[in-house]
Order: C-alpha cells, then sequence, then structure tokens
C-alpha cells in the first residue's frame, strides 16, 4: 500500500524517473503524472542517490514528538467527551488543553462528531460524508449531469506532445478548442458526448436534445432532472431552458464554487481526457475527433466501472425491446 499522502504510486516514481533519465524535461513528465516540479525533482535525485530502494514509502512521522499530549492527558480528553458530550471548546474548559489540542485528540482517537451521534447516549447513529458509497438515483433517467469540457486542438502533423516544444517552436501557438460537450446518467453512468464548436446556450440546447434522444434510444425514456454549474450558457440561456422544458425535465445547479455536486460528470471529463483525448499521441485533429465515438462505445458497453461493481454502464439499463 502506497502513502497516504503520496501522489504517485511505486510505480509511478519508476515510470517518472526512467521518462526522465530518457532525455525528457522533468516539468513535462510532472504534468503529465499529476505532480509539481518539486515532486519529481525529488523522486529522481532519490533515485540517483540510492537507486530503487529510495522510491521507496517514508513515514513523515518526526522522530522524536516532546510536545505531544500526554497519554493521560488524552484520556481524560476523551472521557471528559463522554461525560459531557459537547465540543472542544467545553471539554477545553473542563480539562486546561487548548481546543485545537482537545480537537486533535478526538480525531486521533476516532471520535464521531456531536451531530453523528444520538443526544441522549452519546452513540454513533449517523452516517458521514466521508463514506464509500456516494448518492445514487435509484431508477435511469433521474438525472443527467451536464458539463463541458475544453480541449487544445491539435495542429496538422501533430504538436507538442508529438514533437516536444524546443523542436517545434510554433506548435504551442493556440488554435482554439474542441468543446466536449458531456452528459452522463446519475444511476447507470451511461454517457454520451459530442465535440462542437462553442459552449453557447444554443449549443447546449441542442446538444441536451440530441444526448436526451440517444439516451432514449438505448433504454432511459425519460429524463427527470438536469444537473448542470452556474455557468451563465445553462443559467441565463432562454435556448436551454427551452430544450430542457421540451424533453420535460427540471433544470438544477449545483452550489456556487461547489464543482463536487455535479463530480460524475466532471470524474468522467477526467476518465474521457486519460483514456480517449491523451491515451496516445494524435498526429491531426481529424484522427483524434474520430476516436471519440468508438471510445464512448467501449465506455458504455464493455470498460467495466468501478461504481458498478466491474459491469460496464449499459448492463443498468434495459433495450427498449426488451
Amino acid at each position: 500500500m502506497g502513502h497516504a499522502n503520496a501522489r504517485l504510486t511505486m510505480h509511478g516514481r519508476l515510470v517518472l524517473v526512467s521518462r526522465v533519465t530518457a532525455g525528457r524535461p522533468v516539468a513535462h513528465v510532472a504534468k503529465e503524472l499529476g505532480v509539481s516540479r518539486q515532486c519529481a525533482h525529488r523522486w529522481v535525485r532519490r533515485f540517483r542517490d540510492e537507486g530503487a530502494a529510495g522510491l521507496a514509502d517514508r513515514s513523515s512521522r518526526p522522530h522524536r514528538m516532546p510536545s505531544r499530549t500526554s497519554a493521560e492527558t488524552e484520556h481524560h480528553i476523551v472521557a471528559a467527551r463522554t461525560e459531557l458530550r459537547c465540543g472542544p471548546a467545553g471539554i477545553s474548559v473542563r480539562t486546561g488543553v487548548p481546543v485545537r489540542t482537545v480537537s486533535r485528540v478526538l480525531a486521533r482517537h476516532g471520535v464521531p462528531r456531536l451531530a453523528e451521534c444520538d443526544p441522549l447516549t452519546g452513540q454513533r447513529i449517523r452516517a458521514t460524508r466521508h463514506t464509500t458509497r456516494r448518492y445514487e438515483h435509484p431508477h435511469p433517467g433521474d438525472m443527467l449531469h451536464l458539463d463541458v469540457k475544453k480541449i487544445g486542438k491539435i495542429p496538422p502533423g501533430g504538436g507538442w506532445r508529438a514533437h516536444g516544444r524546443s523542436l517545434r517552436p510554433n506548435s504551442h501557438r493556440r488554435l482554439g478548442y474542441d468543446y466536449i460537450h458531456a452528459a452522463i446518467d446519475d444511476h447507470s453512468r451511461l454517457a454520451y458526448a459530442e465535440i462542437l464548436a462553442d459552449e453557447r446556450g444554443t449549443t447546449c440546447a441542442g446538444f441536451l436534445l440530441r444526448a436526451a434522444a440517444w439516451f432514449a434510444v438505448h433504454g432511459v425514456p425519460r429524463i427527470e432532472r438536469v444537473l448542470t454549474d452556474n455557468a451563465k450558457n445553462y443559467l441565463i440561456s432562454r435556448d436551454f431552458a427551452a430544450a430542457v422544458a421540451a424533453i420535460g425535465a427540471r433544470h438544477k445547479t449545483i452550489k456556487p464554487h461547489c464543482p463536487w455536486q455535479n463530480g460524475k460528470v466532471e470524474r468522467f471529463n477526467r476518465t474521457l481526457q486519460t483514456e480517449w483525448a491523451y491515451r496516445e499521441v494524435f498526429l491531426d485533429n481529424p484522427t483524434r475527433s474520430a476516436a471519440l465515438a468508438p471510445w464512448l462505445e467501449h465506455y458504455n458497453t464493455e470498460r467495466s466501472h468501478s461504481a458498478l461493481e466491474g459491469h460496464p454502464p449499459i448492463s443498468r439499463v434495459q433495450s427498449p425491446t426488451s
């Protein structure tokens, strides 16, 4: 098992080191693997100094902790919590220990928050937000998540991913974006996506109508709700509002600055980038665009999904003819 705070596994660190030692720039490799340049330099330095053994996990715990709260004081804090059933501030008054220290001690001992406990008995009765099972609507079509992801276009002959920035100095110039409009069903994780020219309200409206028709063909005849972020193309567009009404759905938006509330489509966007857009080095934009439809077919009908116990999304919907 990897370190709890580590971004890369042991295999990932070996991949990083192998790419850097092959002559790739550290900054490029760090971006590909999702770590900072400082982190990448640290793993390369450890590998040069110690070999593969230097890439192993190391404990972040200090060798000495002279100021750590004594076991006896921690026992008094936990006992006070059980007796008083109050928060850290009340326990601090009783024990004389700073509020922040009380909070850390309670967390260290796995004491649940008061909001999770029965006020009469003090026993834990409510689930927390930290759970492996997240919310999921019970039926296909109950909720459709929408979002748009921008991906830079590829110049003819390939961009910097194919040739490197130094070899093709003009390959990094902006050629515009492909706007990937995505829709994913909350219950089944069945997904539909299109590459469009922009993300205006009219464009989003047309996409929603086509998405609804596609879902109907694939076993989701009715969409009850449509969930989006608070972008203007969704929020104030009359065309988009008309499209939502046309399919008989209600439009819901996430809380501002809380993108995780639309997490299913956000996670799909990441999978789409990893397994389609950046899976291989494409030499032109049409080739990458043509690869989207086959990948979507694979995602919906063959690819195992961790939230579906290893089954593909299509397994959760029934064909209209069945």
